[in-house]
């Protein structure tokens, strides 16, 4: 049977979900929901399930949804998604976006998804200094993603101090092929999304780091994830919800 995925029609916190399923060769299914323009007063636009929630956890949203999400007329909770009667949850945190349902597992949290589907094909790092180093660099890439993401849903300045994030990225790559080493993790999958949102908000970013440029060149040739970069499946924007200021197209 296969997984379930289910995440707003956007890039947002999904994309590096995705591209490790597509990789790993998973069999999974996408449930794709529409959000509406963000005025007060709006409701989601796709048929929900029934007892569909109202989402507790975005956190590309940010500020901008805490005011929001009063406005969204849906019922809650979400167990006509994630639970029924009797039914045990691996969460307890049942309300949110992005779910995955792999048989009688049912997940929130993008992280932790990210994660499970990572231990079940043992792309969590093999020795010890791997393991520390993903652990590291997923935590500061989950950093970076989230200052993104507070530009992309407010005004505020961002640029001036990029290049210094991006350098910090490209010291702990150095010479190596993947970030935690020669063998390929999930937080190589999660760093190349943050990286190719930025390189999409400020396209010369990575000019200055030729090591990051080839990383991501080594990463878009791979031959699973170039085959599902060129499908109808692939679905690089919108970045971000309605609400954003940038990235929402």
């Amino acid at each position: 049977m296969p997984m379930i995925l289910g995440y707003w029609d956007i890039r947002g916190l999904a994309h590096a979900i995705r591209l490790l399923l597509e990789y790993t060769d998973s069999s999974y299914e996408e449930k794709q929901y529409s959000m509406g323009d963000g005025n007060v007063g709006t409701s989601v636009t796709a048929p929900l399930p029934k007892h569909a929630p109202m989402p507790g956890h975005l956190l590309l949203l940010l500020q901008a949804f805490r005011s929001w999400r009063c406005s969204l007329q849906v019922p809650e909770p979400w167990h006509g998604v994630l639970g029924s009667p009797g039914a045990q949850l691996t969460c307890v945190l049942p309300t949110q976006l992005p779910y995955l349902i792999d048989g009688s597992h049912k997940i929130t949290q993008s992280n932790a998804i990210l994660r499970y589907i990572a231990r079940k094909h043992n792309l969590c790092g093999e020795t010890e200094e791997e393991r520390i180093r993903v652990d590291m660099l997923h935590n500061q890439a989950v950093d970076t993603c989230d200052e993104l993401a507070r530009v992309c849903y407010s005004p505020d300045f961002y640029l001036a101090g990029l290049p210094d994030k991006l350098k910090l990225y490209s010291q702990f790559l150095g010479k190596r092929p993947w970030f935690a080493g020669d063998k390929i993790t999930f937080v190589d999958f999660f760093t190349y999304d943050v990286l190719d949102i930025h390189r999409i908000f400020e396209p010369k970013c990575l000019d200055a780091f030729p090591n990051l440029k080839e990383f991501m060149s080594r990463f878009e040739g791979l031959k699973k994830i170039s085959a599902y970069m060129k499908s109808s499946r692939f679905l690089p924007r919108p970045v971000y919800s309605k609400m954003a200021v940038w990235g929402s197209k």
